[in-house]
């Protein structure tokens, strides 16, 4: 399984993201190329403790069973559901939020978990270092695949 953490897969996803560009068509999903990219950089703000977000009542009640089951299939379905706060519906600026992204990739590889503010994920709960890790890599991988990268 990947991990935002591990060189060689922070690398990977910054070698992928050098790819993109703003003309870059999505292969599945309603998001452009500079959306994508803002919507990638949520959840890195979440584990910083940038964006804050309350544990719902159904993240309560099923996110712990959800947690483990995602991690084991290590991943997301095409046109998965996001959190409302996660949704981005203007056409950001694409060279900014490149630049801001690949910032956010190069922080969590070069400080490690020590980079993790939050430790209560929204909807899974608690999550150690390495879950955050493994979180952080499934959904940039994600979204890059959407790309063709």
């Amino acid at each position: 399984m990947g991990d935002i953490f591990n060189p060689d897969d922070n690398n990977n996803i910054l070698q992928r993201l050098e790819k993109l560009s703003s003309t870059t068509q999505p292969l599945w999903g309603k998001m452009n190329a500079s959306q994508m990219l803002l919507h990638c950089q949520k959840p890195m703000d979440v584990a910083t403790g940038k964006l804050n977000l309350k544990h719902g009542l159904i993240g309560w009640l099923f996110g712990k069973m959800a947690k483990k089951s995602f991690l084991k299939k290590q991943g997301f379905g095409k046109n998965s559901p996001t959190a409302p706060q996660f949704k981005i519906v203007e056409t950001p600026d694409f060279d900014q939020e490149k630049i801001t992204l690949v910032q956010e990739v190069k922080a969590f590889g070069e400080k490690g978990p020590a980079i993790i503010v939050n430790k209560t994920h929204p909807f899974f709960g608690f999550m150690s270092d390495e879950e955050w890790g493994s979180l952080q890599y499934l959904h940039l991988d994600h979204h890059l695949k959407q790309f063709g990268l």
